[in-house]
């Protein structure tokens, strides 16, 4: 069976990689953007300056200025605390009040925070125009955040349309978040508010979701070999992996002429529950026949 990656879509990928993504902790990893609080984190009041102390008339020209404390919005400060721990499976309550604290607050110093978590919200409810549009504005406000630029990176490749006029730079785009996103991921500091065995798992799966964003990029772009070796990273990081990443692997290895990696690939994918098990347990048999031929010897 021939395979044309320039055709070939991945019908349902976005269903099937969905619960993996919502098991990811949203918003851990961001680092922060200027002017913004901790992502993560609920509001929190600024320190009130210090008073000044009374000095000499003849010192007062000389004695430094102090800075005045940001004015703190009560109203503000309770709209973001309510949408800050609004949970996330409740999206549609988290939605309205992202929507809303941006249309009150347009210049919150937390709307860097409320545009990365409406990201995951609209991915949430698959209303993808909506999504794009909020991770264009948090990495606006802040172009490290790990948790968008991994997002955005692994969603574009399987949004994929061949024929779209900018379907290159779609792959394009999505290469440079997710190699960014690796790139900060192994520098990244452990928050304090993580334990080291959820930090250590929280990062694996980071990463290897971007492995497998990078993987589905190279598979369009027909770079086999390249695929093969980001989804075997992907694969590996995490304890139940993505199966569109194994069928993807499994189609990899077909064109590579590497029938028995094919059926092994083929054949983890049809071990995990999912709509593309029948699919990839007819790839296995497949690829173990084409095996077989190979290694047989020739007929005289």
């Amino acid at each position: 069976m021939k395979f044309d990656s320039k055709k070939w879509l991945l019908a349902g990928a976005l269903a099937l990689g969905l619960a993996g993504l919502l098991a990811l902790p949203p918003n851990v990893f961001a680092a922060q953007g200027q002017g913004q609080p901790p992502q993560g984190q609920p509001p929190a009041k600024p320190p009130a300056t210090p008073a000044t102390p009374t000095t000499p008339a003849t010192q007062q020209q000389t004695a430094p200025t102090q800075p005045e404390a940001p004015k703190v919005d009560p109203q503000e400060e309770a709209a973001y605390k309510a949408f800050y721990e609004t949970k996330n499976t409740d999206t549609d309550r988290q939605v309205q009040l992202g929507e809303d604290f941006l249309k009150a607050y347009p210049e919150s110093r937390y709307r860097g925070t409320v545009y990365a978590r409406l990201t995951q919200a609209y991915f949430n409810k698959q209303q993808m125009d909506k999504m794009f549009a909020a991770a264009d504005k948090t990495l606006a406000l802040n172009p490290d955040d790990v948790d968008v630029l991994a997002l955005i990176g692994w969603v574009l490749p399987h949004n994929y349309n061949p024929n779209d006029l900018d379907a290159d730079q779609k792959l394009n785009r999505s290469e440079q978040y997710l190699k960014h996103g690796i790139e900060l991921l192994t520098t990244l500091q452990k928050p304090a508010s993580l334990t080291d065995e959820e930090f250590a798992k929280s990062k694996d799966g980071k990463l290897s979701q971007c492995h497998s964003g990078l993987g589905l990029v190279y598979f369009r772009r027909g770079q086999y070999a390249d695929s093969v070796a980001e989804l075997q990273q992907s694969t590996q990081l995490i304890p139940t992996p993505d199966p569109v990443d194994f069928y993807v692997m499994g189609i990899d290895f077909q064109q590579l002429k590497r029938f028995g990696e094919a059926a092994t690939a083929f054949e983890r994918c049809s071990q995990i529950p999912s709509s593309l098990q029948g699919g990839c347990q007819q790839s296995m048999e497949q690829s173990k026949r084409l095996a077989a031929a190979e290694a047989a010897p020739p007929k005289h």
